[in-house]
């Protein structure tokens, strides 16, 4: 059976903070929803000072999601590892791991936007420095024990539920975060379906003598919406899709590999591109993906059409791929 995800960054451009408020609280009860129907996981993901009100704040919105649901997984993919303060970041965890009973996986990634960088204040140049004490940080905080932080001891409690540590995976798409992920013998999460890299990765992961396995997206790994009438959602609605799709483009260079970038500059290049696609239920039973990633609120979808996207995939698509 495909892995189901359901996806929420909370983008709404133009939005009143009444608006907003209403779109968050239907995207924990969505959340709800695709856990009493089996999906997998929510995935989010972090994003400073976009105008179109990108989440910031993604362990803020996985402790609602955990405080709304008993099972489901919560993936935040990516964070921005050096714009986070390693201590704070290694007990946010901490707790949302025993709170959820270790139902979190954080990506921890170091962005592609200079520009979050420079509003809060961290040098862009440092960001694989930074990084790399991040990611030491966290493994040593997590064992509970003091250690030696910034010339001083310090000490992390409380302790995570999780064994021996919570799921903590390095992203990326350069050689760098395949060698960090490696030396410091954690899994490795590229950011679009890239063999090489994952081949790189293993062989320094015997070069350090560590232990690793990758989550990689597959070969085609689209954002879906389900609808019984393609055509009209495409007609009413493209343009959430594609404002997604503009302002991912926009951000990010020639040397960036994502699983979902798209070079679409209108509704029609993106419909016939495919990174985004709009399919009748069973259309999506039939895709034989590796991962089935909806995007109820793409772009700032209303809310309405969301549920309508959520219900059909939950309703008809997911009973039948668990059918033997």
């Amino acid at each position: 059976m495909a892995f189901s995800v359901v996806r929420f960054n909370l983008v709404a451009p133009h939005a009143a903070p009444d608006a907003l408020a209403e779109r968050y609280r239907a995207a924990l009860a969505m959340a709800a929803y695709a856990d009493g129907h089996g999906v997998d996981t929510v995935q989010t993901e972090e994003h400073h000072g976009v105008a179109d009100n990108w989440l910031p704040s993604p362990f803020v919105f996985a402790g609602a999601v955990f405080g709304a649901t008993r099972r489901i997984a919560v993936t935040v993919s990516a964070i921005i590892g050096p714009l986070h303060d390693p201590l704070r970041l290694a007990e946010d965890v901490a707790v949302l791991d025993l709170l959820s009973g270790g139902r979190l996986v954080t990506v921890a990634g170091i962005g592609y936007r200079p520009e979050e960088y420079e509003e809060r204040g961290v040098d862009w140049g440092r960001r694989g420095r930074l990084q790399d004490e991040l990611l030491e940080t966290l493994l040593a905080a997590w064992t509970g024990e003091p250690f030696t932080y910034r010339g001083r001891t310090v000490r992390v409690t409380p302790r995570p539920l999780t064994r021996p540590h919570p799921t903590l995976l390095v992203g990326g798409s350069s050689k760098a975060a395949a060698r960090r992920a490696a030396r410091l013998g954690l899994p490795f999460f590229p950011s679009a379906h890239l063999p090489e890299l994952e081949a790189y990765y293993r062989a320094r992961c015997a070069e350090y003598g560590t232990d690793g396995w990758t989550m990689m997206p597959g070969r085609e790994t689209p954002l879906l919406h389900v609808s019984e009438d393609p055509d009209r959602t495409w007609a009413k609605y493209g343009e959430h899709f594609l404002h997604e799709a503009r302002t991912y483009a926009s951000w990010q260079s020639k040397d960036i590999r994502s699983a979902v970038r798209s070079a679409a500059t209108s509704v029609a290049e993106l419909r016939a591109e495919g990174v985004y696609r709009v399919v009748t239920p069973e259309e999506c039973a039939g895709l034989g993906l590796e991962s089935l990633v909806l995007h109820p609120l793409c772009g700032g979808m209303p809310v309405e059409e969301g549920w309508r996207s959520l219900r059909l995939f939950c309703d008809e698509v997911l009973p039948g791929l668990r059918t033997p």
